[in-house]
């Protein structure tokens, strides 16, 4: 049986959204440029998780926020560092809306993220305080799903923290980098695909894992 296929398997699709696509609000280069693969493994994976980047309009991640600062520049909030953004995927926005070429619709669970206030969130599984969980891993067992590949945007931030956070929970975890593209922020991807190996996340192409 491939492992796309396998009941224990799963593809979670990392927040294919459009202001993370061309044009959008927090842009990552060539993000648009994974769809027809992503849309490919949607087919191939028996089971399909995506997530959603879902802010409010006031979000304390935004730059809009903070008197002074600009998007991109660290602070430090109650719960740590944090990294301020443009204002992006506000709830109900187009740019929070999945990419329009996206074959979304097969999914069994969109898990929403980032949508305290108060808390900005990266991984799939928690929120950046690393102690609020979005229910992912719970969902993920009672399922019986095991083993994870992970796609989508951006590599070295919320597919990365993703990544180490589901092989923290013991789940056999991938990422498929071609069905990734990276903001590469200060160093940011090198940094984040070596925290990726050291946790015993494999990096691998997408035919690699689907055979």
């Amino acid at each position: 049986m491939k492992a796309a296929t396998a009941k224990s398997t799963a593809l979670i699709v990392v927040d294919m959204q459009n202001d993370f696509c061309p044009g959008g609000a927090l842009a990552v280069k060539g993000g648009d440029e994974i769809v027809p693969l992503v849309n490919r493994l949607i087919d191939e994976f028996a089971h399909v998780v995506l997530t959603q980047d879902w802010h409010t309009p006031n979000h304390t991640s935004f730059a809009s926020q903070h008197p002074g600062k600009a998007p991109f520049q660290d602070i430090e909030l109650t719960y740590g560092a944090q990294t301020l953004w443009p204002d992006h995927c506000v709830q109900g926005t187009t740019g929070a809306a999945f990419h329009p070429d996206l074959r979304w619709t097969k999914a069994e669970l969109v898990v929403r993220k980032g949508f305290h206030r108060s808390i900005d969130s990266y991984s799939t599984f928690y929120e950046n305080d690393r102690t609020t969980p979005t229910g992912l891993a719970g969902y993920l067992r009672e399922r019986g799903l095991t083993r994870l590949a992970l796609v989508g945007l951006a590599t070295d931030y919320c597919v990365a923290f993703s990544a180490l956070d589901a092989a923290s929970h013991g789940f056999e975890t991938s990422v498929l980098l071609d069905g990734c593209r990276a903001i590469d922020l200060n160093g940011s991807l090198a940094a984040s695909e070596k925290a990726m190996r050291d946790a015993g996340v494999k990096l691998m192409s997408a035919s690699a894992f689907t055979g």
